[in-house]
């Protein structure tokens, strides 16, 4: 068995080496692989292809249109593999150490590469959106079977065009970023016009994450005169139970670590279900004094009212619904003076959040609307 993070390395040293020169001459295959990793919609398929060919350059013996080991028969086990035990095993810490563009968690558990047991052969019909995407994966992979292309090539080519789509994405943001400086003598956005600009942004698909940025925002710039801070801001697809927070935001007194105040945010109207859970984890906290729901949705009067009438229950423990937009509005006349500070978090946070919490389509956004709004024709 071969040193599979050698191989990921090696691969990325000769990628490097001839940026602007595919590995591949078969024009189809070429064309298929590009498309699958320059697929902006499902970026699943690219690490797929990492998994899969590494798996292939690890022990040539296998089928590469076998990566669901578990769930072949015996009969058809023997040359099948786990792809999700190479994708998990070597190509996150691959792709993360590299900031590569792919799928932040495994391609293995996405639509169309649940657990089969069937030969990925061109002629099956994988669930899963684009369709395209798919067909091209299950021709790349008869075509490494068949002998058409090798499994190297196919994964040098795989890293080369990630790269160059990381180097592409860095470079937009930097113009648009360079496009954004201003005079320190013009005038900053008014406060009404920053929660127009973070309202249009919020208004943006895949937009889930951007509340938990605003409200982070809000508390890193008022830090200083709250005499509170965030404690940490946990990823994006984390269940609160697999990290061990009471919430999306956590915030703490300065130079303590115990949580006094939770922020929950939702993109959906909260619900007296929610309530409950939130009594439970307080129930379990001994430091909170507030647990404050965040929604872009419609709120309830009869949940809200549910909720405040946890305080005498709890102890003196408020729960509160807020509406997102309601929030940073009062927020931003209640701290005029710190607007454009806020503003610069926002910005800051959208563009260091990894593309699980924020695609690049979401962080050229804020920058294409922020130059809109500061510098209008």
């Amino acid at each position: 068995m071969a040193n599979c993070s050698k191989i990921l390395n090696d691969s990325l040293v000769r990628a490097s080496a001839q940026p602007d020169q595919s590995f591949i001459d078969d024009e189809p295959l070429r064309q298929a692989v590009e498309y699958v990793n320059l697929c902006n919609s499902n970026r699943a398929g690219a690490r797929f292809l990492l998994a899969s060919t590494l798996a292939k350059l690890d022990d040539p013996t296998i089928d590469i249109r076998k990566p669901f080991k578990e769930a072949y028969s015996e009969a058809n086990r023997t040359d099948a593999y786990s792809g999700r035990h190479y994708d998990e095993q070597y190509v996150f810490a691959f792709v993360t150490q590299h900031n590569l563009p792919c799928s932040s968690t495994t391609a293995f558990l996405t639509p169309g590469f649940r657990t089969k047991n069937i030969v990925l052969t061109p002629k099956e019909n994988l669930r899963g959106r684009p369709a395209k995407l798919y067909q091209c994966i299950l021709e790349i992979l008869d075509g490494i079977e068949t002998r058409r292309v090798s499994a190297q090539d196919i994964l040098d080519e795989t890293v080369r065009l990630l790269v160059l789509e990381r180097q592409n994405r860095q470079a937009r943001l930097r113009s648009l970023l360079k496009s954004l400086k201003r005079d320190t003598d013009e005038l900053p956005l008014s406060s009404e016009d920053t929660v127009k600009l973070v309202e249009r942004h919020l208004g943006c698909a895949r937009s889930a994450r951007l509340p938990v940025l605003v409200v982070a925002s809000a508390y890193k710039a008022a830090s200083e005169r709250l005499g509170e801070g965030i404690l940490r801001l946990n990823p994006h697809n984390a269940a609160d139970k697999q990290t061990g927070s009471l919430g999306d935001v956590e915030i703490t007194l300065v130079g303590d670590d115990k949580v006094v105040t939770t922020y929950e945010m939702k993109d959906k109207t909260v619900t007296i279900g929610d309530i409950d859970i939130a009594i439970q984890k307080i129930a379990e906290s001994s430091h909170i004094q507030n647990y404050i729901f965040v929604t872009t949705e419609r709120i309830d009067p009869d949940v809200r009212e549910y909720a405040s009438k946890q305080y005498q229950e709890l102890g003196g423990v408020e729960i509160a619904i807020l509406d997102c937009l309601g929030f940073l509005r009062h927020y931003l006349h209640l701290f005029h003076r710190l607007r454009t500070d806020f503003l610069d978090n926002y910005q800051e946070l959208v563009l260091s959040e990894p593309d699980s919490g924020v695609n690049q389509s979401l962080k050229e956004a804020f920058l294409a609307l922020r130059k809109a709004a500061e510098m209008p024709e």
